[in-house]
């Protein structure tokens, strides 16, 4: 009998910790197909009905939706921080940009951008206990995604109470690996990088632009060996310049999932503080 039940306890916690993130899809009419994202739940969500904030958490290049929830340990980090009372609990949403297409910024053929505000965030506020308003909203990214953070928090101030972003591709890197990639889909990504340097609109922000992504709350973190670390100096240079507020942390590491796990560990009490505000 013990045998027996044993395996049905460990059956049943497996389901009900596989539920705190779960993989969903959304028909997208902007972009003409399905897209995917993972949610993570908190443990308190499934008890009433009490509303959450929301962090939209991105992916880097190569990856997809999955990222977070298989390589960034994003459930038990995340509930660890929870339980701990350094963050509030919150709802996070990992969507995919890299599946089919590499990149969160519009360019001819993917209008991933237009796809994220017009259609993924009415979707969660619509489907799941989202509290409404950028004072309940943030965003969050590596990599290529910490690109689209830094993208999105400029260009979209009015949406994000805080924007952290790790290890951030802010702008084009020459002379790298992600330049010197021949691949098509590669190309048509750094194009749209190009197109969209969040380093340049900084630095071109005028006092009204500047006033928005003052309003924002920054965080900069990047490792010292990261390939990418001279990339996200000229990111603060343009924010130093420009007077523009930030916190910035360069701890020992590099481009790596260990680097971006232990920022779990700042981005969610940062970000959790930012929320109300």
């Amino acid at each position: 009998m013990k045998k027996t039940i044993f395996p049905l306890l460990l059956l049943v916690s497996i389901i009900c910790n596989a539920q705190c993130v779960m993989e969903k899809s959304i028909e997208s009419k902007i972009l003409g197909c399905k897209k995917n994202y993972c949610i993570y739940l908190p443990q308190g969500y499934a008890d009433g009905g009490e509303q959450y904030p929301v962090l939209y958490l991105l992916h880097g290049l190569t990856d997809n939706h999955t990222a977070w929830r298989d390589r960034g340990n994003i459930k038990n980090i995340a509930t660890e921080i929870f339980k701990s009372g350094n963050a509030k609990e919150m709802v996070i949403v990992m969507p995919d940009a890299g599946t089919t297409h590499d990149g969160y910024f519009n360019r001819e053929g993917w209008r991933y951008e237009d796809f994220f505000f017009d259609e993924l965030i009415p979707y969660i506020e619509n489907n799941y206990r989202i509290k409404s308003g950028r004072n309940y909203r943030a965003v969050a990214g590596l990599s290529m995604g910490g690109g689209g953070t830094i993208g999105y928090a400029l260009r979209h101030s009015g949406m994000f109470s805080s924007a952290y972003a790790m290890s951030a591709l802010a702008g084009m890197v020459e002379n790298s690996w992600i330049s010197n990639d021949p691949d098509i889909r590669r190309r048509l990504f750094i194009e749209s990088v190009v197109e969209h340097n969040n380093i340049t609109i900084v630095e071109n922000a005028g006092e009204k632009m500047r006033d928005g992504i003052a309003s924002v709350r920054w965080f900069i973190d990047v490792g010292d060996d990261d390939f990418l670390f001279d990339n996200n100096m000229d990111f603060i240079k343009a924010m130093r310049k420009q007077r523009i507020p930030y916190q910035l942390r360069v701890r020992d590491g590099g481009h790596t999932w260990q680097y971006w796990q232990q920022a779990l560990y700042i981005a969610l009490p940062y970000i959790s503080d930012g929320f109300g505000e």
